[in-house]
């Protein structure tokens, strides 16, 4: 599955579909990381262990349950405030509107990620799967 297009399609229809796919691909990449050609999971999972209160919506994402939705606010917790506003000017549009198409697209992307087992190639291997693992306990 790849992750990278999937949330620029979803990205692309949150924000309006006159951002082209290679602008909000390439910010995707700048904002996520990538990590052998897909999106870091890893990284952004781990970004979530670290901040108080993320955790459960990590756990939710992973899970094949009913994924807990994040905000706007948590959204800018994990990237900081000069990530998305870089990544907003790069798509020209404001910073809490890129908040708010990311608080309604990372739930998704990992989801999918997780689902069926396919977390293991999204996170890098066993080696991105333990990193993940280690952050959770």
């Amino acid at each position: 599955m790849d992750l990278l297009a999937l949330a620029t399609k979803l990205l692309q229809n949150k924000l309006g579909g006159d951002i082209q796919q290679d602008s909000i691909s390439k910010a995707l990449s700048g904002l996520l990381g990538i990590n052998g050609g897909g999106i870091d999971l890893s990284s952004l999972i781990g970004s979530m262990m670290t901040n108080n209160g993320l955790q459960s919506l990590a756990l939710s994402w992973l899970g094949d349950g009913q994924n807990q939705a994040i905000s706007s606010t948590e959204i800018g917790q994990i990237f900081g405030a000069d990530k998305l506003s870089k990544f907003a000017s790069e798509l020209g549009v404001s910073r809490s509107s890129a908040q708010e198409g990311l608080a309604d697209v990372l739930p998704q992307i990992v989801d999918k990620s997780s689902s069926g087992g396919s977390l293991l190639e999204s996170a890098g291997g066993m080696g991105g799967l333990m990193n993940i693992a280690k952050k959770l306990f």
